[in-house]
């Protein structure tokens, strides 16, 4: 059973920009124990106010559950005053930042490897006997291990005979490969078969996850993770690739309940403003899409495309995308999510129509797939629309206000209007809402309105236009598909206006 250490509130808010408030703590902290999480360091000690009412808050909700010996706090080898900090929020737990390189105590503190040692157990004395538990870092190990090892091995000598918990070895500046990872750790282990170690990654040569593999089959008790491998410079080891790559590649055990790392991994995306790249394993918006035709058709066959990281492990669905290397197997899956069913003719066309798009870089979702497959088939049931815009023409001219006029039928009933406006749009839907004034009808409130094009599309690539109304209370959307921005916007009025004829 390997021990997940999560840091993400304390190393993870070290990421250039990040700072959580204390009720997105609580929520951090609450979201990884519910994933199974079994350690959490939540702080380091004495940084500021807001921090210790951050940690107190935490430390308060943690007591009423049950789970306070699951937090650590960073304390420093100073005396007792990041333990007064520590036990003053309501923690049991230190993980004391110690020197674990010859040159960091010697050129750093500018001390003895005895006098740092001597300093050490009188902080480790000092929590024992206030009941407060400790685990000791190793700070800058991965060098000390390198260039000092026998500063290393001096460092635990003098402190194995004391309560301490764990050794946690840091690669602080990421400059191990998966060959010296398992080389050190395995030298720590044989070494000390009585010590629990714990492995501490960055990611600078994006090498944490591999690292983290090497340690544990070198036999590492326990590693460090972040939430979307959030940390300084580059970094910490992912927890979401960590937990699949120990289950999948290692068969090892963890108490990591992996249908929720989805949730986990959004929620820190959100409270921290730092985006998941797409193509990030297991949580990236675009790992569980399939683009090509072929795949798509094997996975109809026997999932011949699928690996062992299937979508529904992590909490997520695989998805088909639409676009130029798409086939006919892609949108038959996409079909089936919706519970459309096309002939083999319509089939054809469709395919055609979504690769011409493909071709001009837009993105096709599943949301579209109707609209496209109305567009080119010509079933759009217009004829039955009990709305319908007969004729409209939009006029910009420089030093003036755009102005539409629009001939719309209602009912078969036929009524024209003009309008200025800000832009064309807004005058096309001034000249709508003058008619439904003197009709007496109402007109939904438009609550948002977004644009998406896609990123080095031409001029001529289609736009998707996606808009929110409000209408006797309820919110619902609407989304039009063309070339033209306003001719998009136009598209998603009509079908709102039907929608609300319904």
């Amino acid at each position: 059973m390997i021990e997940i250490m999560d840091t993400t509130l304390r190393d993870g808010e070290q990421t250039s920009g990040v700072s959580f408030a204390a009720h997105e703590k609580l929520s951090i902290a609450q979201a990884l124990l519910d994933l199974g999480v079994n350690r959490l360091e939540i702080a380091s000690a004495r940084v500021s106010d807001g921090e210790f009412e951050a940690v107190k808050r935490v430390a308060s909700w943690a007591e009423r559950t049950g789970n306070i010996q699951k937090l650590e706090v960073l304390g420093f080898v100073d005396g007792d005053v990041s333990l007064n900090w520590i036990e003053a929020a309501g923690c049991r737990t230190v993980n004391l930042l110690c020197k674990g390189s010859y040159k960091h105590v010697t050129e750093q503190l500018r001390k003895t490897p005895e006098q740092h040692f001597a300093d050490i157990r009188s902080v480790i004395n000092l929590a024992t006997e206030r009941g407060i538990g400790v685990n000791v870092y190793l700070e800058d190990w991965s060098n000390g291990i390198k260039n000092s090892p026998e500063y290393v091995y001096q460092f635990v000598d003098s402190l194995r005979d004391l309560p301490v918990r764990r050794f946690m070895l840091p690669d602080t500046l990421g400059i191990l490969n998966p060959g010296n990872t398992y080389d050190y750790c395995k030298d720590m282990v044989i070494r000390y078969p009585d010590l629990k170690f714990d492995f501490h990654a960055h990611n600078d040569y994006d090498l944490a996850v591999a690292n983290v593999y090497s340690a544990v089959r070198a036999g590492i008790n326990g590693v460090h993770t972040t939430l979307n491998g959030l940390g300084e410079r580059a970094g910490n080891a992912p927890l979401s690739s960590v937990l699949a790559v120990l289950k999948d590649q290692l068969g090892v055990e963890t108490t990591l309940r992996e249908e929720k790392i989805n949730y986990a991994s959004r929620l820190v995306e959100t409270f921290s403003g730092v985006h998941i790249p797409t193509n990030k394993p297991i949580i990236g918006e675009h790992v569980f899409t399939q683009c090509a035709g072929v795949h798509a058709d094997g996975d109809s066959k026997n999932n011949l495309y699928c690996n062992d990281l299937l979508p529904e492990r992590f909490g997520r669905v695989r998805e088909y995308a639409l676009g130029k290397t798409s086939g006919k197997a892609n949108i038959r899956k996409n079909l089936e999510s919706l519970g459309i069913d096309i002939d083999e003719n319509s089939m054809r066309k469709v395919t055609e129509r979504i690769i011409e798009l493909g071709d001009k870089k837009e993105m096709v979702t599943t949301e579209d797939l109707p609209y496209i497959i109305s567009d080119v088939l010509h079933h759009d049931t217009i004829a039955d629309q009990r709305i319908r815009i007969l004729n409209y023409s939009l006029s910009l001219a420089q030093g003036l206000k755009p102005v539409a006029t629009l001939k719309i039928e209602i009912n078969g009933e036929a009524y024209q209007e003009s309008a200025s406006g800000d832009g064309q749009y807004d005058a096309f839907v001034r000249a709508l809402r003058k008619i439904y004034s003197d009709l007496g009808r109402p007109f939904p409130m438009l609550t948002n309105y977004s644009v998406s094009i896609p990123p080095g599309g031409r001029t001529d690539a289609f736009v998707q236009t996606i808009i929110s109304w409000n209408y006797a209370g309820v919110d619902f959307k609407t989304r039009g598909l063309d070339a033209d921005q306003t001719e998009a916007a136009i598209k998603a009025t009509l079908k709102m206006l039907n929608k609300i004829e319904q």
